[in-house]
């Protein structure tokens, strides 16, 4: 490949910080999130928004908690203009909600912008021009200088213009030098410190400075350090919002924003889910998350993210990557037999210590192998946690039996029946869904035992004496349709039952058993029992299930049998 065409960042731009700080800072706090997804994620879309989506999208947002919104590029196009003009009458925008619009630094284009926002009573317009040299002298054909001038007599002109903007309200200013990671940073510093005194900025009024990754070229250390350099050096910096905008050409959006707030980044740009120009811009989402997911407060409200997937997918028309971060259909799921045994026990240890703690599993701390967050907090369920493939092994079998349908397999069975779930993944290539699990389980274990070649026609169980000989088992025993009288005793219903067969030419010997008891206040909820049998050679695991504890003992000695045997007739 002719990797000789391209130059390092290092030799397109000046990089002078030193003594950097960021590498030891660390997230402590949600920086202002301000989404870009009626600007420049609309301007990404082969069919941009209309009124109805964009306006679906704008009450998503408040509703998520977003006091700033970048609402539309009134000067490019009737439907954006239209659409700003919409959220002036309607009363759609909330008291403690800004509404961000986009301009370039022509005059007539700041002149409609501002037209387009009359009315609407908290504003921040945001002014932008490129500033990187190829932009300067390919895009604009202006020197510094004459780059300089342009933007100050836009930035003027914007000022005047807002002055007079009827109705009042309160106006503040933004200004973004396009690509300014190319740009050499004290060009930048002297156009910023310029505009901060044009603007005015206080305190009380600040002005913010963004200053977007609009093509990332370096990794994201670079950013930090050019981040950190305007930090430092920037004129009157309680009066600056420095906010930053990255995009995802190489991959590592959220690792710059990130890195960006370490180094003085005190508001983030960006999108839901991502969408933007070639590669995105940076994930409000997954940078929100990453925060919560530390124990940091996001201060934006995701518990419901599935509806806000579905809302950003119907307004873009674009679909969420089921492996993106945290809303993507498949980011909770584990198919591999390891994750899902690891995922399976730390389920089963958070409830148990949620209760020493006496608090509700949703209140407890979490910690759980492979999920970085619970799901439940995010508005998804546990059913996508573990599913079965090929590559799924007996703690995920174990875990989805458990919980979709209350058979707790023994530990000492879970390898037998992952098997037989491996044989089916196997043979048919495909995923089995919960349904699919339980008939196996059903046809693997429980018809055997009432449909096999060794099979009762009738039968009683005996209590006996405490001081005496136990249980003693009676009934007509059919083998491959022949009958046979058949009785024994023993210390359990089961050895009673096997000692009968052994004694009627069925030679069975229990090895293990396990009995699960029905669950408590559910009316005619079956006992479930487990047998592992050794019947001639072989040594085989059957299972009974009814609401007579009796019944499920002698279904799961008959399973046990027929499989050793070779199965149903």
């Amino acid at each position: 490949m002719p990797y000789h065409r391209y130059r390092a960042v290092h030799d397109r731009v000046a990089l002078p910080l030193d003594g950097r700080a960021w590498p030891d800072r660390r997230l402590t706090r949600a920086p202002l999130w301000v989404p870009v997804d009626l600007r420049d994620g609309n301007q990404a879309l082969a069919e941009p928004m209309d009124t109805p989506r964009k306006r679906r999208m704008f009450d998503l947002l408040t509703t998520l908690g977003f006091k700033e919104i970048e609402v539309g590029y009134p000067s490019a196009s009737s439907t954006d203009f239209d659409f700003v003009r919409h959220l002036a009458t309607s009363g759609a925008v909330p008291e403690d909600v800004t509404v961000s619009v986009f301009t370039p630094a022509r005059e007539d284009l700041i002149e409609r912008t501002v037209a387009a926002v009359e009315g609407l009573p908290r504003v921040l317009l945001h002014l932008y021009t490129p500033t990187a040299p190829v932009w300067r002298d390919v895009v604009l054909g202006r020197s510094r200088a004459e780059t300089r001038a342009l933007i100050r007599r836009a930035a003027t002109h914007l000022l005047r213009c807002a002055d007079g903007r009827r109705g009042g309200g309160e106006t503040r200013f933004e200004f973004s030098p396009e690509v300014f990671n190319l740009t050499e940073p004290d060009f930048v510093l002297e156009i910023c410190d310029d505009l901060t005194s044009v603007w005015d900025a206080s305190p009380d009024r600040p002005v913010v400075h963004n200053l977007p990754a609009t093509v990332e070229v370096a990794t994201p250390n670079v950013y930090a350090d050019q981040i950190e350099y305007m930090h430092r050096h920037l004129a009157r910096r309680d009066s600056v919002i420095l906010s930053v905008h990255p995009h995802n050409d190489r991959g590592t959006g959220v690792a710059c924003a990130e890195l960006a707030v370490l180094a003085g980044a005190q508001r983030v740009e960006g999108c839901l889910f991502g969408n933007g120009e070639r590669t995105g811009n940076v994930d409000l989402v997954t940078l929100a998350l990453n925060l919560f997911a530390q124990g940091v407060d996001p201060m934006i409200d995701l518990s419901d993210l599935d509806t806000v997937r579905e809302v950003v997918e119907s307004c873009n028309r674009l679909p969420v990557h089921p492996r993106h971060p945290y809303g993507g259909d498949l980011v909770h799921t584990a198919f591999s037999g390891t994750h899902q045994d690891a995922i399976a026990k730390g389920l089963e240890h958070h409830v148990r210590q949620a209760g020493e703690l006496g608090l509700p599993p949703g209140e407890a701390p979490w910690a759980v192998p492979y999920l970085p967050v619970d799901p439940a907090d995010l508005g998804r369920t546990y059913e996508a946690v573990i599913r079965l493939n090929s590559q799924s092994g007996k703690g995920g079998v174990a875990h989805l039996l458990r919980t979709h349908h209350g058979v707790d397999l023994p530990q000492a069975m879970r390898p037998d029946f992952s098997r037989a779930v491996q044989t089916v993944t196997d043979a048919t290539g495909r995923e089995l869904t919960t349904r699919d699990l339980w008939r196996l389980f059903r046809e693997t274990y429980l018809l055997p035992g009432a449909d096999g070649r060794v099979r009762l026609a009738g039968w009683t169980l005996r209590e006996g004496e405490p001081d005496g000989p136990g249980h003693e088992f009676t009934g007509t025993l059919r083998v491959d349709g022949e009958e046979r009288h058949c009785r024994g005793t023993g210390g359990t219903p089961l050895s009673a039952l096997a000692d009968a067969l052994t004694r009627a030419g069925v030679p069975v010997e229990v090895v293990t058993h396990e009995r699960q008891a029905p669950t408590p206040g559910q009316d005619d909820a079956p006992t479930t029992v487990y047998a592992e049998c050794r019947v001639g050679e072989a040594t085989s695991w059957g299972a009974g299930r009814d609401p007579s504890a009796p019944t499920a003992t002698v279904n799961a000695l008959l399973s046990a049998v027929n499989r050793a045997r070779g199965g149903r007739s």
